[in-house]
């Protein structure tokens, strides 16, 4: 069983939003199911701060033992900070997604957008849990 929390926004592409206590900022990661499924993961390809995307848009990579797979943007926005931790360390992904293992900082650019996204119950539902 995957940890879902509750107070975090989720795409179906299996990234979450988590408030950064910064106006319209976001941690971006991937989630405790999506680690679950990569397995191991042993590289993080992740962008330039300034970086901006569209929704949807593949941001980064994420390698893992099982596969390599594309990381997708959950919203329009610019990246204002990339967690280089991951570097040296990119297990941090599967041994704390939520916490040490988030990827980028997002500055999403239409705040009315987040309303499109999975709440924890719903995101729960869509991987069957």
């Amino acid at each position: 069983m995957s940890e879902i929390p509750s107070d975090l926004l989720y795409t179906e592409e299996h990234e979450y939003l988590k408030a950064t206590g910064e106006d319209d900022v976001y941690f971006v990661g991937v989630t405790d199911y999506a680690q679950g499924e990569l397995g191991d993961v042993v590289f993080v390809e992740l962008p330039e701060v300034g970086s901006t995307f569209k929704r949807m848009e593949a941001f980064g990579t994420i390698e893992a033992v099982k596969a390599v797979s594309d990381l997708y943007c959950p919203l329009d926005g610019e990246v204002t900070e990339v967690n280089s931790s991951l570097d040296d360390d990119p297990g941090l992904v599967n041994s704390d997604p939520y916490g040490s293992g988030w990827m980028i900082k997002l500055r999403v650019a239409n705040p009315e957008d987040l309303s499109g996204l999975l709440g924890g119950t719903e995101y729960g539902e869509h991987i069957g849990e």
